[in-house]
């Protein structure tokens, strides 16, 4: 990793001249131009195409405006920053653009007195949709590359109470498609920090006179250390007009800092900024667990699997025959699982082990290879050669299908427990059981077995905390991508 280069002063006057960034920034110089050529190309030459094609007066001067409208929104919209093509959701921003792109074409036609347009124009406009939804992915795909081996990067200062810098670092580290690599800190008070990140220097618990000096000692980390952010995360000693006073002196030298405000895996839609009497409020809106989405989801779930009971009947029957005639057993092996608020349901699954393999894992529980409450073995001896194909590509899942159509389950949703691994959770863990378990959901397309304990717990809340139509949809594109692929299906 290459160190950001700062050449700022220290000093406490504001006249000094502003801080530096790093040259390379946190996007490939490339992106904009990229983005911005892809918009006016797919709105201008589909467009010219058509209007051409319906004989329409002046194409050029239509196709100009087309092509010239379509990268303004994005502009409008803020779609050519940093921000917006680190932000994996930003598909459903392309599609916001892209509605609002026709709407403005239909509104200025009818503005300036032409007849109502073909159809053939506006179906013309849907290749800039395309190709901008395909551009705005390939640029995210190759950020994330980036900063998986360390590239495009911002290094960053934090400043807090120990224990709070410890809980901050800890959260960055889990994963790596963010930007931010904490380089350093500047504890408040004496606290030990056990991350091991750097501790250039303290401030003291109560605020000091002069009060900038918390900012000459946090810009002078951020000089030493070369980064280019602080991060601050607000406590008994640091906040209110001491956190004002600091960020007052580290805008004034050109530092940008960010004020971590404590909360964990709350996706963005949920949050909204107000501010009332000079109070800063956070508002966070609860998780959908009802109204229309909610019944949105039900229907989806008892159509999808409806249509897809029909559809893989054939393979069905196949896999149910090879499940027989590999092995001695029925073909369907029936669980007692842990449902929607721990309600008991049968669940399921095409057999893949021998017909004693429940009187057998109490021998192997010594052989446990997950760190948590589940039963996992790479090589577990119980599972028959038919059984191992199953897994590989989950096919063994596929007679839950009945329990989404019966109501048990969902299409996309946590795995469901076994009861005697519930009995072991804790409150946190509980809160898995908050929805219905899924067929499929964010555990099976991240690594399934692969992943620890409190990797599956953390994907598994951050589903049941944050579900949307749109993340159902995200998570089934991709569970095709985790079958084929096979990682962790064993």
């Amino acid at each position: 990793m290459r160190p950001f280069r700062i050449t700022a002063t220290r000093q406490v006057p504001v006249s000094v001249p502003p801080r530096p960034t790093h040259p390379e920034g946190t996007q490939a110089h490339w992106y904009g131009p990229l983005s911005v050529c892809v918009d006016l190309a797919g709105a201008a030459l589909p467009v010219t195409a058509a209007i051409v094609e319906v004989h329409e007066p002046h194409p050029l001067r239509l196709a100009a405006v087309a092509a010239l409208v379509w990268p303004l929104i994005r502009v409008v919209g803020k779609r050519y920053t940093p921000s917006a093509w680190g932000d994996g959701g930003g598909l459903g921003a392309v599609l916001r653009d892209w509605l609002l792109l026709v709407g403005a074409l239909a509104t200025l036609r009818v503005l300036c007195g032409l007849e109502s347009v073909p159809a053939e124009a506006f179906t013309a406009l849907i290749p800039a949709l395309v190709l901008t939804a395909a551009c705005h992915k390939v640029i995210h795909r190759h950020l994330l590359a980036a900063r998986r081996n360390g590239r495009l990067l911002r290094h960053v200062v934090v400043v807090g109470e120990g224990p709070t810098i410890d809980a901050v670092v800890g959260q960055l580290a889990q994963r790596t498609d963010h930007e931010y690599v904490i380089v350093g800190c500047c504890p408040v008070g004496e606290d030990e920090v056990l991350s091991g990140v750097t501790v250039h220097a303290r401030l003291p618990r109560e605020t000091p006179e002069p009060p900038e000096q918390d900012a000459t000692t946090v810009l002078g980390a951020a000089d030493k250390l070369c980064a280019d952010l602080v991060f601050v995360a607000p406590g008994p000693h640091l906040s209110g007009e001491r956190l004002r006073r600091l960020s007052w002196s580290m805008h004034d030298r050109g530092c940008p800092i960010v004020v971590l405000p404590g909360i964990v895996e709350v996706a963005r839609r949920r949050v909204r900024l107000t501010s009332a009497s000079g109070l800063t409020l956070l508002h966070i809106s609860p998780p959908l667990r009802r109204g229309m989405p909610a019944l949105l989801k039900a229907a989806v779930d008892r159509v999808g699997a409806l249509l897809l009971i029909v559809l893989l009947s054939p393979l069905l029957l196949l896999l149910a025959l090879a499940v027989r005639l590999g092995s001695p057993g029925p073909a369907l092996y029936r669980q007692i699982r842990a449902g929607q608020y721990n309600t008991p349901f049968p669940m399921w699954k095409f057999r893949t082990m021998v017909v004693d393999a429940d009187r057998l894992k109490d021998e192997l529980e010594a052989a446990n290879e997950n760190d948590g409450h589940m039963f996992k073995m790479r090589r577990d001896p119980r599972v028959t050669p038919v059984g191992r194909v199953l897994r590989r590509y989950s096919l063994d899942e596929l007679p839950q299908l009945f329990n989404v159509l019966l109501g048990h389950m969902s299409l996309v949703g946590p795995r469901p427990p076994v009861p005697e691994e519930v009995v072991k959770y804790n409150p946190v863990e509980m809160r898995r059981l908050h929805v219905k378990p899924g067929l499929t959901g964010l555990w099976q397309v991240s690594g399934r077995s692969d992943l620890s304990w409190h990797e599956t717990v953390s994907l598994d809340l951050r589903y049941v905390d944050n579900w949307s139509p749109a993340m159902d949809v995200n998570v089934m594109v991709r569970t095709v991508r985790a079958v084929l692929n096979g990682q962790g299906a064993y």
